[in-house]
């Protein structure tokens, strides 16, 4: 099967970023995700399939317009007060989502277009002045692009062979022949690494982070020279934002046998607007992560791993111990005093 027989599910295609991989970047994001984590800023990429939305933002309101009430064939628009609502079940059972095109204002949203490698990797040409300049290129993002193993091969095999350079962001939940095969095309890996911690990983995503821990020590017993792997964790409040977890982080990347980059990234709320136009509730409500905590957590992990004799990680920042700065307990080596706050959180989302 060529290229152009094979097609992937995509949620969005977006130009000129520059956080994810060195650079200026075209993103590609995969729909599908094994995993569910509460603070997840794109809840539209876990379903594998095409997902309704409706942005009451953008919508005119029944009393201006009724078009949406009139242009589903199945009667998954209904009348609500003032605005539309969906039937979500009879609404996601639609295979051709026509009410999209007769919404005037955008409202009716459809997460989810097929597309192929070389159309992709068309759009990334016509940009190619700014990578060449900066460094960029391709980002193959998700949802976990690794759910969708032929199109990611297809785009990233596509993109080496007009010399585009690609990274790819991964949680690492697959079968390592994929994530092996993948990070063999790939010019940089993103790794996501959320908590060391077994319990508390499936407790909060779903899934516990067996495969996700090994297959990162294998493919860096087999890392081809020309990839570079950056370590990156969400640091997350109520999650992993404490001493015990940045060190038992900083433990596990010391027995990595090859150089990677660590990167602790800030929780945000920047998702939060996507669960509403899902219809869902935002699990993490107001939570934010306190001020100094990321600085700490990266600067304890990086600690943790000088404790254990390696020094094969480097990071944006350079090590601060920041944990005792930041008081009301947060000394190095006490998790005793975390906020009440961020136990109550964990104790929630448990349920």
């Amino acid at each position: 099967m060529s290229f152009s027989d094979r097609s992937g599910l995509i949620f969005n295609l977006q130009s000129y970023s520059v956080h994810d991989g060195p650079g200026i970047r075209t993103m590609v994001f995969v729909k599908g995700c094994p995993l569910r984590c509460p603070w997840c800023s794109n809840p539209e990429s876990q379903s594998s399939e095409p997902e309704p939305g409706l942005n009451l933002v953008r919508c005119l309101g029944l009393a201006k317009c009724r078009i949406c009430l009139m242009s589903c064939p199945h009667g998954a628009v209904k009348k609500g007060i003032g605005y539309p609502v969906l039937d979500r079940e009879i609404c996601c059972l639609c295979r051709d989502y026509s009410c999209r095109s007769s919404c005037p204002s955008g409202a009716l949203i459809v997460y989810g277009e097929r597309v192929k490698a070389p159309d992709i990797i068309g759009r990334v040409e016509k940009e190619g002045v700014f990578y060449n300049r900066s460094g960029g290129g391709l980002t193959v993002s998700g949802g976990e692009p690794l759910k969708q193993p032929d199109f990611l091969m297809d785009l990233l095999e596509l993109a080496k062979r007009r010399r585009l350079k690609t990274a790819l962001e991964t949680a690492g939940l697959a079968e390592f022949a994929v994530l092996n095969e993948a990070a063999g095309l790939a010019d940089v890996l993103l790794f996501d690494i959320k908590i060391v911690d077994r319990r508390i990983h499936e407790i909060f995503t779903g899934v516990d982070n067996d495969l996700i821990l090994s297959n990162l020590i294998l493919l860096m017993e087999k890392k081809p020279p020309h990839l570079t792997v950056w370590v990156r964790t969400p640091v997350v409040p109520g999650f992993n934002d404490t001493p015990a977890a940045a060190r038992a982080l900083g433990r596990y990347l010391a027995r990595l046998p090859a150089e990677v980059r660590f990167e602790a990234l800030p929780y945000h709320r920047f998702g939060q607007s996507k669960y509403s136009i899902l219809g869902r509730h935002f699990p993490m409500g107001s939570l934010r992560l306190a001020d100094g905590i990321l600085e700490a957590f990266e600067g304890e992990c990086l600690h943790s791993m000088k404790m254990a004799g390696q020094v094969n990680c480097t990071s944006p920042d350079s090590e601060s111990d920041s944990w005792s700065a930041l008081g009301n307990g947060w000394e190095r080596g006490d998790d005793s005093k975390r906020p009440a706050s961020s136990d109550r959180q964990i104790f929630s989302l448990k349920l």
